[in-house]
Parts: structure tokens; sequence; C-alpha cells
């Protein structure tokens, strides 16, 4: 709907336009990155090692913080922390000695899910922001 403006009104008319731009934006990419967050702690379950099951099972989303135009989620393993770091690089085993006996690799179920996480974050957010234009 168009509509007629003093020009002495025009600075104020535009940045009321973009505020509602940035508003619609911010919740958009807002939407997309809980969704990016499930789609995360689905691969990872995936791809994880499952001699028990309760490893992989253990994975969850967490929202961090959130503001009126960001927020940030991580994904995590609910009490198993440590155990992550051993699966995902490696560890001497317990009957091992030294780095070069008993050595367990590891099975890289983190990495290439975080990497493809931040290129699709990075080329989702360009298309939804195209799409406001």
């Amino acid at each position: 709907m168009a509509q007629t403006i003093k020009i002495d009104q025009l600075a104020d008319t535009v940045m009321k336009g973009m505020e509602e731009y940035a508003k619609l934006a911010a919740e958009d990419l807002k939407k997309d990155v809980q969704k990016a967050g499930k789609t995360v702690k689905q691969q990872i379950e995936s791809t994880a090692p499952k001699k028990t099951g309760k490893y992989s099972k253990s994975w969850a989303v967490k929202k961090v913080s959130e503001t009126s135009n960001s927020l940030e989620v991580t994904v995590h393993s609910r009490n198993r922390y440590m155990l992550t770091h051993l699966l995902e690089n490696g560890h001497v085993s317990r009957n091992g000695t030294g780095r070069t006996l008993g050595n367990v690799p590891g099975h890289t179920h983190i990495q290439p899910v975080a990497e493809w996480a931040e290129n699709e974050a990075f080329e989702r957010a360009v298309q939804l922001l195209e799409k406001r234009v």
C-alpha cells in the first residue's frame, strides 16, 4: 500500500521499514538455528559409536542464550563430555603401555557434522535474507 510522506519524514519512514525487516529476518534466523540444532543432534546420534547405545542416546540441544535478535544453541552429550573427547580423538587403552601399544583409534563423528552445520547455517542465512529482500 503506497503512502505519501513528506521529505522531512523520509528518514524516519526508511528506518521504520529497516527495523521491521530486521525483526522479521531475526525471527526467521532464530527458527532456523533451532532447526539446525535438532538436525545436528540427529546426525551425531546416527554416526556415534553404539556399543551399548547409551552414548548415542545421550545427545541433547540446549539453548545457551537468546536476545531479541539472536539465538545460541549448543549440542552436547549429557553427562558424557569426557567420553566424547576420547571417542572422537582416540586414546590409549587400559591395557596399553605408552602411545605405541594399545592405542585405540578415534571415531570421528562430531567434527564432520559441526563443519557441515557451519557451512549449512551460513548458506541458509544468506537464503533467508535474500528471500526477505
